[in-house]
């Protein structure tokens, strides 16, 4: 038995506001499909950010179901959860993955939570933030009974866990059941595979670049996926790399040397297929930054896609370079740290939660996440909320609004 493990492929995205990188994210897809079907596997699992938002484009819903419908030729089933980027954090919202269950999709969800794939036990819960742990963590428990009962079993889940998540997480290790075979995670885009109880714990990474500081750990352990063996007595993984249709390079120049810098750059991507990012900081700068920034145009303009270019004046430290000096602490690291000596450790990681999503302008995620706070230390209410369907125009009949639905979000995803 064999399957292939992905994850945050986040389909849709649309990095720097250029369409050529949102394409650049759908090749990526297909050809981790293609290459899926080629190693001829049993099944998939995808653990989570599948898409980029709650509400991917037509674009993005039809770069998945092009290649959903070739596994679903190759007779290969896919498993997936919703990651926090394919929901909205309110409760009674669905992911996006739940149109696609009329063809084959097998969404894991909290109703759902397990399937059998032949002898193989495949269960998992979609994306929980750190303020909703203590549900979390007794979820996990009971999938934990279950997969008790089953020789082969695999926890599917897009969550950060402490040990490779930094500051930021919503698991300890010690929260994770052990009497898995297989750990299939998602969330964090580098590439992890790493031992926990009798099995592998493996993250199998972002499939492009979703940020520029993934590129260390790209140069390293490349894009990809993984293959997994399920037939011995533990999980072989194997690691697939997939090359990215664009480079992204990093040159620091010396304003005293531009004209060599830029040189080199001319001389490296002169040969690329596609127009790659630059990320460019010229140092010692003593003249206009936008003199400099002129002329690193009108010499390279037309051979990148986009310039990222920094400046640092003359004797001057980046506030960049101060940050990433020894402990890389950024600004969530302070929050963390300066919320510390407040005592709450729940009102703690609200404000980090917080912190998160009002960053990214997502407002009534913010509002629904002070609700569930205010619930859950609060105010105890109903796990099952009802909610009522937008109303939509359809295409056959755009005079006329479907009728409102109530449905549970439970029916939905039975």
């Amino acid at each position: 038995m064999k399957f292939a493990h992905l994850a945050d492929t986040h389909l849709g995205y649309r990095q720097f506001g250029l369409i050529e990188r949102e394409k650049d994210f759908y090749e990526v897809f297909e050809k981790v499909i293609d290459k899926i079907i080629e190693e001829k596997v049993d099944f998939v699992i995808h653990s989570g950010d599948l898409f980029e938002t709650a509400r991917p484009s037509p674009n993005a819903l039809l770069a998945f179901q092009k290649g959903l419908l070739k596994l679903k030729g190759a007779g290969i089933p896919m498993y997936a959860i919703a990651g926090n980027h394919d929901v909205v954090m309110r409760k009674g919202a669905i992911p996006p993955q739940v149109i696609f269950k009329k063809l084959g999709l097998k969404v894991i969800s909290p109703i759902n939570t397990n399937y059998m794939h032949g002898d193989i036990f495949i269960a998992g819960l979609p994306y929980y933030p750190s303020s909703q742990s203590k549900v979390l963590k007794s979820k996990l428990a009971e999938l934990s009974k279950k997969a008790a009962e089953h020789e082969k079993s695999i926890l599917v889940l897009h969550q950060g866990i402490d040990k490779y998540f930094g500051y930021q997480y919503e698991l300890e290790i010690g929260d994770i059941p052990d009497n898995f075979d297989y750990y299939a995670l998602g969330h964090i885009h580098k590439y992890v595979n790493d031992s926990f109880g009798g099995g592998r714990l493996v993250y199998p990474g972002s499939g492009e670049i979703w940020k520029t500081d993934e590129l260390t750990d790209y140069n390293e352990n490349g894009k990809g996926f993984v293959l997994v063996d399920f037939d011995g007595p533990k999980p072989l993984v194997k690691r697939v790399k997939i090359d990215i249709p664009r480079e992204f390079i990093i040159r620091s120049l010396d304003y005293n040397n531009l004209e060599s810098g830029i040189a080199g750059i001319k001389e490296t991507i002169k040969d690329f297929d596609k127009k790659p990012i630059l990320n460019l900081t010229i140092n010692n700068v003593d003249s206009d930054t936008s003199v400099v920034y002129d002329i690193i145009n009108e010499e390279l303009g037309d051979l990148a896609l986009m310039i990222r270019p920094k400046f640092n004046m003359l004797g001057e430290e980046s506030i960049d370079d101060i940050i990433n000096q020894d402990t890389g602490v950024g600004p969530k690291e302070l929050l963390v740290d300066q919320l510390k000596g407040y005592g709450d450790s729940n009102v703690n990681q609200l404000a980090v939660d917080l912190y998160d999503f009002l960053s990214k302008d997502k407002i009534d995620e913010s509002k629904e996440l002070v609700d569930q706070f205010f619930n859950e230390f609060y105010n105890k209410s109903k796990d099952d909320v009802e909610f009522k369907t937008e109303e939509v125009e359809t295409e056959e009949a755009p005079q006329e609004k479907s009728e409102d639905v109530q449905v549970t979000f439970n029916e939905v995803l039975k």
